[in-house]
């Protein structure tokens, strides 16, 4: 691939200014960390961040790349009295100029990501106690402090949260799911919505997070209905600079010569896809990034069974799926229940969706109901009825002690399914051995999702902390430096949220301070070589 040509360079930069607008297009060509990046033979548009997804984790990387700076308000006190003698020491810097290794050190909380629980705790301070104290936090905009970017999404501001199932409420508390700087309960109040409890619907959730991208003044570097194809890595060969580059499907031993030395040297990002018009058209689009961060989440792909029969039509992987059949009445006068797989939040939403639709359920899940690890156990009764409802009959209904399998709820506990057969009958296996056919109208499969990320090299297989597995929430998210959030296997490729394990909204945030801080530093040492004359390289900072 050569980028040499004039003609080509121009096509692309007016291909991108027409396609994300005129205003950001001129605003790029003054950008100054891309004017300073352009080498002879390079694009002239190269963006210092690409943020692919735009739910929370991208709006608030946004947020913190757009100039926003937290410091510690002047009547705030900390509950944590060593961490609020830390934050006095420095008063009078933001938190993202601060020491966050520094700071986090001996916190504890409900993420393993030492930044994530710092900032928690800064913004919710003793909340797993039970403590509704106020942020210790003030923001600033400071606008010197801006570093370019563009967040890519597919749907509007807010990610999977458009997409979820309405009716249902949030695991977490409103106030929790808030983004720095706008609070939940006043938003909520402004827009005359009647949040009865500290639990909000998924729909309430994904209006805050589009107003909040407005109300911020974010709305110019969020682009929608963008569908990322692929990013891949550019090289440089040394002895031929600019005129030679090629992306990273090049065997690895082309990158050593005889010597033992590299004989190309990594570039920048070259990130591909399409926006989709409203005539559903699809327009290519092909830009150029030092740094990419991924904050896609983990919503795009289902968990499967892997079993036979699961891609007959009536096998379901989805609540929204589930959602339309009931709405479409087609399970309106079955006789055979509907057959729910999974342990989980989502399962037992299914099953609570069933139940109020009087629709019979065979729950089937794999682990003992006494099992510590499920989820029921780490939620507070008081605060989460519905769930411990749903827990309660897994307890007591099984079908062992009720021998009626046509009742409303029937659970199978430590059973797997084994196939699903064409004529909507079911194969389970229980722990033991013995094997079971059940008759169902509909299968509805919630164990679970994962991350897409067909787009990387080996769809990001290489990144995670157990190479060549396939990158999970829980079992292998992605390896990052825990203060930086820069994967450890690959430098200028950042990934924050479900991606690295912080499943929450209150624990993502961290990762955003952390990106923040690290592209901050990254930008101030490159004005300082620019600004000595020592200014070049190859454009990573």
């Amino acid at each position: 691939r050569t980028y040499s040509s004039t003609e080509t360079e121009g096509q692309l930069l007016n291909s991108f200014v027409q396609y994300f607008g005129d205003s950001l297009g001129r605003k790029i060509k003054r950008m100054p960390l891309i004017e300073e990046t352009v080498l002879p033979g390079d694009p002239l548009l190269t963006l210092p961040v690409v943020i692919i997804g735009n739910g929370p984790s991208g709006i608030c990387l946004s947020y913190l790349l757009s100039g926003y700076r937290p410091y510690l308000s002047p009547e705030a006190i900390h509950p944590n009295p060593i961490l609020h003698t830390k934050l006095e020491e420095a008063r009078h810097l933001s938190i993202v100029d601060q020491d966050l290794e520094y700071l986090s050190e001996g916190l504890e909380g409900r993420s393993s990501n030492p930044v994530a629980v710092l900032f928690d705790t800064l913004l919710h301070p003793d909340a797993d106690f039970g403590y509704d104290y106020p942020p210790v936090l003030h923001w600033k905009l400071e606008q010197h402090n801006y570093i370019p970017h563009i967040v890519l999404g597919k749907g509007p501001p807010g990610g999977a949260w458009h997409s979820m199932e309405g009716s249902m409420l949030t695991i977490s508390f409103g106030d929790w799911m808030e983004l720095p700087g706008l609070s939940f309960k006043e938003w909520a109040a402004s827009k005359r919505r009647n949040i009865k409890s500290d639990r909000v619907m998924p729909e309430e959730i994904a209006c805050y997070y589009k107003h909040y991208v407005k109300v911020m003044g974010l709305q110019k570097n969020f682009r929608d209905n963008v569908y990322i194809t692929s990013v891949s890595r550019l090289y440089r060969e040394k002895d031929d600079e600019g005129r030679n580059q090629r992306n990273e499907d090049i065997s690895t031993q082309h990158l050593e010569m005889e010597d033992g030395q590299k004989s190309l040297i990594k570039r920048n990002w070259e990130v591909r896809g399409y926006q989709r018009a409203t005539d559903g058209s699809h327009v290519p689009f092909c830009l150029f990034a030092e740094n990419v961060a991924l904050a896609t989440g983990t919503f795009d792909s289902p968990g499967r069974l892997q079993v036979e029969g699961e891609d007959f039509p009536f096998v379901l992987h989805s609540m929204s799926d589930f959602g339309a059949a009931i709405s479409k009445g087609k399970l309106r006068g079955k006789a055979d229940p509907v057959l729910i797989v999974g342990a989980g939040l989502t399962a037992a939403d299914a099953v609570l969706c069933a139940y109020n639709n009087n629709i019979p359920v065979i729950h089937v899940f794999r682990r003992r109901v006494t099992d510590t690890s499920l989820i029921f156990k780490q939620l507070p009764k008081k605060l989460y009825p519905e769930y411990h409802k749903v827990y309660h009959m897994m307890c007591t209904q099984s079908h062992t002690v009720d021998s009626n399998q046509h009742s409303a709820y029937t659970s199978f506990p430590e059973h797997n399914v084994l196939s699903f057969k064409p004529e909507m009958k079911c194969v389970l296996q229980s722990a033991s051995g013995l094997k079971k056919i059940l008759k169902f109208s509909v299968a509805l499969v919630l164990i679970g999702s994962h991350p897409n990320l067909f787009f990387l090299k080996d769809q990001g297989h290489s990144i995670g902390h157990h190479s060549n597995q396939p990158i999970t929430c829980k079992g292998n998210p992605i390896e990052i430096d825990p203060y930086t959030y820069e994967c450890t296997k690959e430098a200028n490729l950042f990934a924050l949220g479900p991606l690295v394990g912080d499943n929450f909204v209150r624990f993502l945030k961290g990762g955003a301070l952390g990106i923040a801080r690290c592209l901050a530093i990254r930008q101030k040492k490159k004005h300082e070589l620019i600004e000595s004359g020592d200014g070049g390289g190859d454009g990573v900072p």
